[in-house]
């Protein structure tokens, strides 16, 4: 009897001994099973893509790299006088941008850039600088024209197109150099269109296209292009109350910049046609609550002078005789002496206009044929 007892104690330390074994085994199961789950979560995690780029993505990624190395980064700098020790050294004036017009090394950029500066550097897209001089410039419509001397092969012109055909809501896309980081890329669409701005100089610049793409300080002179790669117009000025972007930009439309960039290369300035009249400025016109410009003098041996325009003169008692006021050109209104300078873009040198001006308080008109300024 003792002998059967003593082999059940036996058997059942066994089988007690097996199962709290097991028992062990277990969570050291459950924990190789989650680390060898982890792991190949970690290796799905690594080996796993986005997604394919969106059509649209493609697209301004491929505009961006064939339009980024026509566009330039411009630097001047001024000369200034110690006033201590009188030695006279260059300090920088600012930054903006620039694009690749022709193989000749001709590049385009605003005028404001460049104002004043006694120097200009241009930085090509593949980041080498060259000195810069100026070929042309026009205040009035802020364009100017360097060149550089450097290989053809470096050179690559931005394709131009044109600006008649816009469409608000159209996508545009500006590259410059804001804030003196160069080739950076902005979106956005066309706001509005047929603006009128001043530029710095203070004259107008019509059918300015109004952009949301961010033009921030330093995009200036850099290109609008359309969704084909086209420049459309020429990055000018931003409305921004703090200086910065704040949605609404304009650029000079390639209607424009088609005509002035082939007139600075070749004269260094805009050979606009002329009357040989000189006119009051507006405010003149304004405060005395007159109908157009006023004829402050004319030019001897000049169209005018032939057609009989008569200028405000002084009386022998120094009286003011007011002038001949022009109201109308070829039937077009004229109210301003900006609306005159822009009208007379329309004609060449050889062309023949009829004015119509205001006399002693009665319309005259008069025909007289424009000659070239020099």
């Amino acid at each position: 009897m003792r002998v059967f007892f003593a082999a059940l104690l036996l058997i059942g330390a066994f089988f007690a001994g097996a199962a709290w074994k097991n028992k062990d085994k277990e969570p050291n199961a459950v924990i190789a099973k989650a680390e060898s789950t982890a792991g190949t979560q970690d290796q799905q995690t690594q080996t796993v893509s986005r997604g394919d780029l969106m059509p649209n993505e493609h697209h301004t990624i491929n505009l961006f790299k064939r339009a980024a190395p026509s566009v330039c980064f411009i630097t001047t700098t001024t000369i200034r006088r110690d006033y201590f020790s009188r030695n006279v050294m260059e300090i920088p004036q600012g930054s903006g941008s620039g694009f690749v017009w022709d193989k000749n090394g001709h590049i385009i950029t605003n005028h404001h850039v460049i104002q004043n500066a006694s120097k200009a550097q241009v930085t090509l897209g593949d980041g080498s600088t060259w000195e810069a001089e100026l070929v042309g410039d026009a205040p009035e419509k802020d364009l100017a024209v360097l060149r550089i001397k450097t290989p053809a092969n470096k050179l690559i012109p931005i394709p131009v197109g044109t600006s008649n055909d816009l469409q608000v809501g159209q996508s545009v896309y500006a590259i410059g150099n804001p804030f003196g980081l160069d080739q950076t890329l902005t979106t956005g669409v066309v706001s509005a269109l047929g603006r009128e701005i001043q530029t710095e100089s203070g004259y107008p610049v019509r059918d300015a296209i109004q952009t949301d793409a961010a033009i921030n300080p330093g995009n200036s002179g850099g290109p609008l292009l359309d969704s084909s790669g086209e420049l459309i117009g020429v990055n000018t000025a931003i409305y921004s109350p703090s200086g910065a972007s704040a949605g609404i930009g304009f650029s000079i439309p390639a209607s424009v910049v088609s005509w002035v960039v082939p007139e600075l290369i070749r004269y260094g300035k805009i050979k606009r046609p002329t009357m040989g009249v000189e006119l009051f400025e507006t405010e003149v016109s304004r405060r005395n609550q007159l109908p157009g410009p006023l004829v402050a003098d004319v030019v001897k041996g000049s169209p005018a002078a032939e057609a009989g325009i008569k200028p405000t003169r002084r009386d022998d008692y120094g009286r003011i005789l007011i002038g001949d006021i022009i109201i109308a050109m070829n039937n077009k209104k004229i109210s301003s002496k900006e609306e005159l300078v822009l009208e007379l873009e329309k004609y060449q040198a050889g062309d023949r206009v009829t004015l119509t001006l205001l006399r002693n308080d009665r319309e005259v008109k008069t025909q007289l044929t424009l000659a070239a300024s020099r």
